[in-house]
């Protein structure tokens, strides 16, 4: 049986869980709070994941796509493709009340973990995973991108009711050993001579560390085994990991707060990193 990189299947019901249990917690003022995510509040972030799940079904369940992208010939056609999608539901989704907004998350949280659980981890996704640069990808990583996502925005609504983060190792370390499945996608440009080493270490219980090796043909990950020692490592702390990987904090803001050791020009490359698409 093969094992599956990233497991995170059996994370979707106690997050889930966790998203009911904040979300009954609100006060009326808290669901119009601001929130990372900039343009939305919290109550526009509680919808988008409402959208997530009733796209996801009715592809997998019903094979309904609804809106095709016509034009797509670039990452950033693709982008304003799904900012509008996205746009369109949050605005459309204004006149919901909150407590209806819950009873569809409950009700589509379970069907959607119905419909990822029956997916061949090995088989191809719908759609690839297009910030980890790759064309196609199987199911294990589409699932594991759906967690990022997940987890990101129940993450900012945390952040802005003031309510205690999804930090646990159980939680985070998933989360940020897929979001670095970006790394070598965001070094594809960076000139280096073969055996070259990066590592990106993220602080803390829950954290880790992720190392690419420069080879004629890119950058793989790779280990240390592969040099003694990294060429540079960038090392920063995990609030700081999940918001510059989502843009939740800009590459100024990052920079103030991580580490560098060995050649610095090529630890800050990692300030590009992007795990959402955006």
């Amino acid at each position: 049986m093969k094992t599956i990189p990233i497991p995170t299947l059996h994370l979707f019901t106690p997050l889930d869980k966790k998203l009911i249990e904040l979300l009954k917690s609100l006060t009326p003022e808290e669901w119009h709070k601001p929130t990372l995510a900039r343009l939305w509040t919290v109550k526009d972030i509680a919808s988008h994941l409402l959208d997530g799940n009733i796209r996801l079904i009715s592809m997998l369940r019903d094979g309904y796509f609804g809106e095709k992208p016509e034009n797509i010939n670039s990452y950033q056609d693709l982008v304003d493709f799904l900012n509008r999608l996205n746009a369109d539901w949050v605005k459309a989704t204004r006149r919901m009340s909150p407590a209806l907004l819950i009873q569809l998350l409950e009700s589509t949280g379970k069907e959607y973990i119905e419909g990822i659980s029956e997916l061949d981890p090995f088989a191809p996704a719908l759609f690839s995973v297009a910030w980890a640069g790759e064309e196609e990808s199987l199911n294990w990583f589409h699932i594991a991108r759906e967690y990022t996502e997940k987890w990101h925005h129940q993450q900012q609504i945390r952040e802005a009711t003031g309510k205690p983060g999804l930090m646990e190792k159980e939680f985070f370390y998933p989360l940020m050993d897929t979001f670095m499945r970006a790394l070598p996608h965001t070094y594809r440009n960076t000139l280096a001579d073969a055996g070259t080493t990066v590592s990106v270490k993220v602080s803390g219980d829950a954290g880790g560390t992720w190392t690419i090796v420069k080879h004629e043909k890119g950058w793989s990950f790779g280990s240390f085994a592969e040099s003694k020692t990294s060429s540079a490592t960038a090392e920063l702390d995990p609030d700081t990991a999940w918001k510059l990987m989502t843009k939740g904090i800009t590459k100024e803001e990052a920079v103030k707060k991580m580490h560098y050791s060995g050649d610095e020009q090529l630890g800050k490359v990692v300030l590009n990193i992007l795990s959402v698409m955006a």
